[in-house]
């Protein structure tokens, strides 16, 4: 597969190690001269292009339109965005992939057609959440096309759904509980299944109704 990684920062060069080592082709596109070299010397001077990767221009001169997929990790997320949306409006790029800095702004990326998004922010945060799962929903997935997303829970002795029936928890339209993990056995809910403290739930929500089923599920928060 070829790839274009438009920023050569650190996450750029360490994906391009990565990728190279998977047997994928890999192009760098950075602006900075200085870093350039330092890519270059790293990972060779075919793999590192020296422009502005904003720039239609510097797209077509580094053969953007071959690529199979565009990653745009600079620190800006306004950069990538453009990049992601030049590469599949201008020159045919069938995916593209932005890393974004702010979470807010990972609704209008979808929106704007960006195939996937990368939230650093989000990342950590969802470690941090699977360290305390008893207090939170743990994001295990975001399928951002269709806007759902599959999170985790522990029920807690002290939340409202222990001991109640599933077809009595006032569950979301948009939101279902997909599976339950007791006792180390998997199982499939249905109205007349009840939850217990203990359980591992798996749901699967709409954004808009994941604080509905946290509140559901935990109680206060």
């Amino acid at each position: 597969m070829y790839i274009v990684l438009v920023g050569g920062g650190k996450v750029g060069y360490y994906l391009a190690k990565s990728l190279v080592a998977d047997g994928h082709e890999v192009l760098i596109i950075e602006k900075d001269p200085a870093k350039c070299v330092r890519l270059a010397d790293e990972l060779g001077a075919g793999s590192v292009w020296q422009g502005d990767g904003c720039e239609a221009a510097v797209m077509a001169e580094a053969g953007i339109s071959r690529a199979n997929l565009v990653v745009a990790v600079t620190g800006d997320d306004e950069d990538n965005l453009v990049v992601c949306q030049m590469a599949k409006r201008k020159f045919g790029v069938p995916r593209a992939i932005a890393r974004i800095n702010n979470p807010k702004n990972e609704t209008i990326f979808r929106k704007l057609g960006i195939d996937a998004t990368v939230s650093s922010t989000e990342l950590i945060r969802a470690q941090i959440e699977e360290q305390i799962p008893q207090q939170s929903l743990v994001h295990l997935l975001n399928l951002r096309s269709v806007g759902i997303e599959f999170v985790q829970v522990v029920i807690p002795a002290s939340s409202p759904a222990a001991g109640r029936r599933v077809r009595d928890l006032g569950i979301p339209d948009d939101a279902i509980l997909a599976l339950v993990i007791r006792d180390g056995s998997a199982i499939v809910p249905y109205g007349e299944t009840a939850l217990a403290a203990g359980d591992e739930v798996i749901a699967v929500t709409t954004p808009a109704s994941e604080a509905t089923l946290r509140h559901i599920l935990l109680g206060a928060g």
